[in-house]
């Protein structure tokens, strides 16, 4: 287990990111120019070079931020107390920048941060698989719950539709990489039975204790068995 003072690193920052994924949706609402501007597409990167970073901040509607609040809040908080904020504003990005470029090569424009948000996962999933989650509306390790989200977008991949499933698999595939890096230091220690060291001079200990443990029970069972037959000479005949 952990006991750096990365996983006691923790500074909300799942929060501040939250918060301005909100202000973001605040300004397109107040001037639809902003999406364009910060939204990411191959054709209009290289005079947008700060969309490959920007388009993690930008949603299309309400349900779609909502939707990706919802799991960011539930996972970003998990990876943060986990691996601390340092590494988790660095997973965020990188498997962010991973999923918009995984995106480019597929889709003319792409927004949102569902794509970072398959790397947190990915990274959680790679650090704690067995960590229990509420996916579908049933507990689940972590590592069957990646695995039917992923089954999912996989599918959506041959079903196109204006989700793009690419760069989240793009995002978890990234965020699984780190995870596994990262997977030593953070893994929770398993719980091991006790060895016990069964040496000759540990046999020769326990026997001596046994043989005389024995010597004294049988000893006492003699001693009652007398004792019985003085107090009661005649019981075995009164039956």
């Amino acid at each position: 287990m952990a006991t750096s003072n990365d996983s006691q690193d923790f500074r909300y920052y799942f929060v501040l990111l939250s918060a301005a994924m909100i202000f973001v949706f605040s300004l397109e609402n107040l001037n639809p120019n902003i999406a364009d501007a910060l939204s990411l597409g191959m054709s209009t990167l290289p005079q947008q070079p700060w969309s490959i970073v920007s388009y993690i901040f930008v949603h299309a509607n309400l349900s779609h931020i909502f939707s990706n609040l919802f799991a960011f809040i539930i996972f970003g908080f998990i990876l943060e107390k986990i691996v601390g904020s340092r590494n988790f504003i660095i997973i965020f990005f990188v498997t962010g920048i991973a999923a918009g470029i995984a995106s480019l090569f597929f889709y003319p424009s792409v927004i949102g941060a569902s794509g970072a948000i398959f790397g947190v996962m990915g990274a959680i999933v790679a650090i704690r698989p067995k960590m229990t989650v509420l996916a579908f509306g049933v507990p689940l390790p972590m590592v069957a719950a990646v695995v039917l989200w992923a089954a999912l977008d996989l599918g959506g991949v041959f079903y196109p539709s204006d989700v793009a499933n690419i760069g989240h698999l793009g995002g978890l595939a990234a965020g699984i990489a780190i995870g596994l890096v990262l997977r030593p230091k953070y893994k929770l220690a398993e719980k091991k039975k006790d060895e016990m060291k069964f040496d000759e001079e540990y046999f020769k200990e326990w026997e001596k204790k046994y043989i005389e443990k024995n010597n004294y029970l049988m000893l006492k069972k003699r001693l009652f068995a007398t004792g019985a037959t003085a107090l009661y000479p005649c019981s075995s005949l009164s039956s």
